[in-house]
């Protein structure tokens, strides 16, 4: 499958590594390809430059929001979710039209400082918001539950037995996500229902910052006993 994923932090990277080692043909967009290539020295978090990168990951191409987008079959957005809405918008509508949007990001204000807090909650979702901005795109929310390693390898911790969750209003586009959960290794999906549900997978994400603080590692997850 060609898919893009919109970001270049930890998150999209991680993903597109890991789809490309699955044998997609995965397309990263940035704002600026040639900007996010120049850059040499670590970001505020001590990520190394994406150009680094790059280098361990030749199969992948670093390309536009516009043009990874217009090539794509699916598309995954992992910008930070504060900057989703401007990467979408130069994505293109006309470039999302039709697709299935695998949205991961989390709408965090860090403006305060940490923990952060949630720039949309309760009556709405930043997943709701994309689709209202872009009608014709199917998005699907899922994987922000967890750090970017579980996203990839859900073994990592407890052998891989534990939840992630999907909520769309298209059926398909969830089967397609769903699919793509399962080659990454995912074996409890759980369908919460249409996009509103993201609203709770969106506001879980504040009691997951304490847990982590709390535990002292992003390495856990949630498992839903039945």
């Amino acid at each position: 499958m060609q898919i893009a994923v919109l970001g270049t932090g930890t998150v999209g990277r991680t993903i597109a590594g890991k789809l490309s080692e699955l044998g997609h043909d995965v397309a990263v967009g940035t704002r600026d390809p040639q900007a996010t290539l120049a850059r040499s020295e670590p970001d505020a978090r001590g990520t190394a430059p994406y150009s680094v990168w790059q280098a361990d990951h030749p199969g992948v191409r670093l390309e536009s929001f516009a043009e990874a987008a217009g090539s794509a079959e699916l598309v995954v957005n992992a910008t930070g979710g504060e900057g989703s809405m401007d990467a979408l918008t130069q994505a293109g509508e006309a470039n999302l039209a039709g697709k299935v949007l695998l949205d991961v990001s989390n709408p965090l204000d860090f403006s305060q400082g940490f923990p952060p807090s949630l720039l949309v909650k309760d009556t709405d979702s930043l997943a709701e918001q994309i689709q209202r901005a872009f009608p014709a795109v199917r998005v699907v929310k899922s994987l922000n539950t967890m750090t970017a390693a579980l996203m990839v390898d859900p073994g990592g911790v407890g052998g891989g037995d534990h939840s992630v969750f999907v909520s769309g209003d298209d059926p398909e586009a969830k089967r397609t996500v769903t699919s793509l959960l399962e080659q990454l290794g995912h074996r409890d999906v759980i369908d919460l229902g249409d996009l509103s549900t993201a609203r709770g997978a969106e506001m879980y994400v504040p009691l997951w910052l304490r847990m982590m603080g709390a535990l002292g590692t992003p390495m856990f997850n949630i498992k839903v006993v039945r």
